[in-house]
């Protein structure tokens, strides 16, 4: 019966077509290399590889065994990884995308707390703002806004209510809007363009109006950017509440609510990754994540 030494050499054999390289990359001398393939095929009977100009080629038993080989060796994987899921300790690789504007209000301190607590754990932290539609199992993703349709399954985390802000210097250029409708006649910064087709501001006595903002001569497609526009004085724009808090707490008095009592449709907060069962790293990483979430992202009052 072959070992795994002797078909992680084949293997690696049958990708590079060389044993020099094929030595290199498993960190073994080439004579050992070769032997362990002589020993392959002397436990199948068989010649599995031969030599054409300067690289190694399978025969056709080498070709048919191959097949078996690499399913040999994913099942030797994941019998380690479900072997590694019965100890106290987890260990292993994660990716983590999020998006841009939960990075690092939010996340960044969550995940240094959780490489502390799990050493052996290798993450990789990605900030994106383009929905995910492809699963795996070893990457989560959490994402602001509407979910669009995708095969990962979607765990609400909560939902950040929104409101108009500005630079106070901005005001004092151009006065405070009383009414939506004055927003017509004001310096509009668009994110995405998310606005173009119009806003929804919804008000507890008054009701909803429809505002259709002004062409926005700065359309930035980051949240941060979004943000630092706005304080910057260069208009106003629809801001998650949560987020202004985070900013305010660093730069007091940058930006100022406008038109209060008008909020517009709060953004979900979603959880996503893929359907089925999941390495106990991720799962750990997930309890962590939800266990995380900031009461700010559950608001008393109802969806708009």
């Amino acid at each position: 019966m072959p070992d795994f030494d002797e078909l992680t050499a084949f293997d690696d054999v049958m990708a590079t077509g060389s044993l020099t390289r094929s030595a290199q990359a498993l960190g073994v001398a080439k004579s050992t290399l070769s032997r362990r393939i002589s020993q392959l095929e002397a436990h199948l009977g068989q010649p599995l590889l031969r030599r054409q100009a300067n690289r190694l080629i399978p025969t056709e038993a080498g070709l048919l065994f191959h097949d078996y080989c690499r399913e040999m060796l994913a099942l030797a994987t994941r019998s380690r990884e479900a072997l590694t899921e019965l100890s106290e300790s987890i260990s292993g690789r994660i990716s983590l995308e999020v998006h841009g504007a939960l990075a690092r209000c939010w996340l960044a301190p969550v995940v240094d707390a959780f490489l502390v607590r799990h050493p052996d754990v290798e993450l990789s932290l990605h900030a994106r703002e383009v929905a995910p539609q492809v699963p795996d199992s070893h990457r989560l993703h959490i994402w602001l806004g509407p979910v669009p349709p995708s095969e990962l399954k979607a765990e609400p985390l909560g939902r950040l209510t929104r409101g108009l802000y500005a630079h106070p210097a901005y005001l004092a250029r151009h006065g405070m809007p009383h009414h939506p409708q004055a927003l017509a006649e004001h310096a509009w910064i668009d994110l995405l363009g998310h606005s173009r087709r119009g806003l929804a501001l919804c008000h507890a006595e008054e009701g909803s109006v429809h505002f259709r903002p002004p062409r926005s001569r700065l359309s930035v497609d980051l949240t941060l950017l979004h943000v630092d526009a706005i304080a910057r004085g260069r208009g106003i724009g629809l801001l998650p509440h949560w987020l202004v808090e985070q900013r305010e707490a660093h730069h007091p008095g940058e930006l100022v609510p406008c038109l209060p009592d008008w909020q517009a449709a709060p953004l979900p907060v979603t959880l996503l990754s893929a359907y089925g069962h999941q390495p106990r790293r991720i799962a750990t990483l997930l309890e962590v994540l939800r266990q995380a979430v900031p009461e700010a992202w559950h608001p008393s009052t109802p969806a708009i």
